[in-house]
């Protein structure tokens, strides 16, 4: 027989409250911590890459800097989807699933000069066929060389962050373990970059791009790349970030 749960307490409306309003000072410490880590990361010194890399994609044979895709900042991420992982050939790795299924739409990141892919040993077909059949959109490339053994996450999954300087490219983070939870949303991924969310209250390094906060936002299908801010959604988006700093004060 399943021992009784001991749950919490059961309080009046009031003591929930403020019981509440106590964890609240405890979150938002949390937040501005992730907040500094995040500006701390965009001060990390970068290594240059200077080895080739290939990859096959869907289009064919493509560089580490292709996967650019002629943005600045790239995020590639190694899913175990091969021969001798646990569900092949159906399925990927059921931990690198569940993070393919928690990923956002990516012209929000796009926006940013920021590219996801994800990379992984299996073929093209089958990862085609993946992708169809779990409904995933990313662009997923195949490892042919020693990619993954030289930036760690050959023998388990990990995000490295790139940024491309003309020609050059530059490794500037590596998130793996349990760090890769929290990943999937524009603003985990984001935060890894060394551009960060690139809006002004960032404390970010001097000449970074940086614009007013909420006014980049669009819908996923309205980005038009050089287009100023809506006027309404500029009103809109003002007045909340008004109410939220005064709340938050």
């Amino acid at each position: 027989m399943t021992a009784p749960m001991k749950t919490p307490p059961i309080v009046s409306p009031q003591a929930w409250e403020s019981a509440r309003a106590d964890m609240l000072v405890k979150e938002k410490t949390v937040m501005r911590a992730r907040d500094a880590l995040a500006a701390e990361r965009r001060r990390m010194p970068w290594m240059e890459v200077e080895k080739t890399y290939t990859f096959e994609g869907p289009d064919g044979t493509a560089s580490l800097r292709d996967l650019f895709d002629g943005r600045r900042q790239l995020i590639v991420y190694r899913a175990f989807f091969e021969p001798g992982v646990f569900g092949w050939p159906d399925h990927a790795c059921r931990g690198c699933s569940l993070g393919a299924d928690q990923v956002g739409h990516l012209a929000h990141l796009n926006a940013r000069d920021t590219t996801l892919v994800y990379t992984s040993r299996a073929p093209q077909a089958d990862i085609a066929r993946l992708k169809t059949r779990m409904g995933w959109e990313m662009p997923w490339y195949t490892i042919t060389d020693s990619f993954d053994a030289d930036f760690g996450v050959d023998e388990w999954h990990g995000h490295n962050v790139f940024f491309r300087d003309g020609d050059r490219v530059f490794r500037t983070y590596l998130i793996n373990s349990r760090g890769d939870e929290a990943m999937g949303t524009v603003w985990s991924y984001l935060d890894a970059t060394p551009l960060g969310r690139q809006e002004i209250w960032e404390d970010s390094p001097e000449g970074y791009p940086q614009t007013p906060t909420y006014k980049w936002w669009n819908w996923h299908d309205n980005y038009v790349a050089g287009a100023a801010p809506d006027k309404k959604w500029v009103e809109v988006s003002a007045a909340g970030e008004a109410t939220f700093r005064k709340t938050d004060e």
